[in-house]
């Protein structure tokens, strides 16, 4: 019986993958390089991954990291004030909250990031528990420790947990803690592999909630 649902934040609630990605492109370009995109899909939903070392390795010297961050963050803040709450998000929260789930998020980003985009939104008060990369000593998916923590916190089983996720390590890490979990991939994640996963929507408005914990739990018992 699932008795809570996890949202990931970042490119599942809410868009900031394509505005992350589009930037660091553009700053890459204006250097004269590529940011090629099986590298930067290879890291979507983790924190290893650091651009400004990639990009001094392609150049073959160092970079002034502050000049670089200063322009790149720029053009995300402009990217990221056109992005709004993905489709289904609202509705699925009103579904669950129907449903008697309780409702967390568990994120690879950290709390002043999480937070601050869901008071912006108007979606803070709709989570029982947020739980970032900053409440288990800044790890990230595909390690599990997050959803661990938040299974925890909600107090329910890892079984009686669904996660929606949508990224390849988002799913892992789900996995890794014995939660449910569903793969939603966005623009930016559609190509890759989501074998690993119970379960795939293309979007959260393809299926009512109740049908999809349903499918996902099929045969379970």
């Amino acid at each position: 019986m699932i008795r809570a649902l996890i949202f990931d934040f970042d490119g599942l609630i809410f868009d900031s993958e394509t505005p992350d990605f589009v930037s660091w492109q553009e700053t890459f370009a204006e250097h004269g390089v590529e940011l090629a995109r099986e590298v930067w899909n290879a890291q979507i939903g983790a924190i290893t991954f650091n651009p400004y070392l990639h990009l001094e390795e392609l150049l073959g010297r160092p970079l002034d990291r502050e000049a670089v961050h200063t322009v790149r963050k720029t053009r995300d803040n402009e990217l990221l004030a056109a992005q709004t709450i993905l489709p289904g998000v609202e509705a699925y929260l009103e579904q669950a909250q129907a449903l008697g789930l309780k409702i967390a998020i568990a994120s690879s980003s950290d709390h002043d990031w999480v937070d601050g985009h869901l008071q912006r939104l108007g979606l803070f008060d709709w989570f029982e528990q947020i739980h970032c990369s900053d409440d288990v000593g800044g790890v990230g998916k595909p390690d599990p420790a997050v959803y661990r923590a938040a299974v925890a916190a909600l107090g329910v089983a890892p079984h009686e947990a669904l996660a929606l996720e949508d990224s390849p390590n988002g799913v892992r890490a789900a996995k890794a803690a014995g939660v449910w979990c569903t793969a939603v991939p966005n623009q930016m994640t559609r190509d890759l592999n989501f074998d690993h996963a119970d379960y795939r929507l293309a979007a959260l408005t393809d299926m009512p909630l109740s049908q999809l914990i349903t499918e996902v739990t099929r045969g379970s018992r």
